[in-house]
């Protein structure tokens, strides 16, 4: 007995990639809103919260971004292009994501605005790569 996929069907993320996934869309944002408090009261303590929660998504997404990059390289998701799209999208998340941990290291009041408007990018890319892997990715036809 074969089994047999229709092509288009959403296949869903492994559930430790999905757990791996949800924490750097969870701390990034988490640094955007953070930021946004510095901005809006200049206590610097934000801005130490932001470094670390940005620490933090990096640390996970690193291994969330492994994960994609093997199940790309062995061949578990489809080759349509949109495993592609994901783990571009995840390593620009990780290379952003790094770059702003460096402008948070600076002093609060020289981080900003760059590390404001890393943190928007960086959560916004997280968002993208969260939407892309728990959308589902299309499963290829075996026969």
């Amino acid at each position: 007995m074969e089994a047999i996929s229709v092509r288009g069907q959403p296949r869903s993320l492994h559930p430790l990639n999905a757990i791996l996934l949800a924490f750097p869309l969870a701390l990034f944002v988490g640094a955007l809103v953070t930021d946004l408090a510095y901005d809006a009261s200049y206590q610097v303590q934000w801005v130490n919260f932001s470094s670390w929660l940005i620490a933090a998504g990096l640390l996970v997404g690193a291994f969330a971004l492994l994960w994609a990059i093997i199940e790309l390289l062995v061949g578990l998701t489809a080759r349509d292009g949109r495993p592609l799209v994901y783990v571009i999208t995840l390593v620009a998340m990780w290379v952003l994501g790094l770059i702003n941990a460096f402008v948070h290291g600076k002093d609060a009041w020289a981080s900003m605005p760059a590390g404001l408007y890393l943190s928007a990018v960086v959560a916004l890319l997280s968002l993208v790569a969260a939407w892309i892997g728990y959308s589902g990715l299309p499963t290829r036809r075996v026969q």
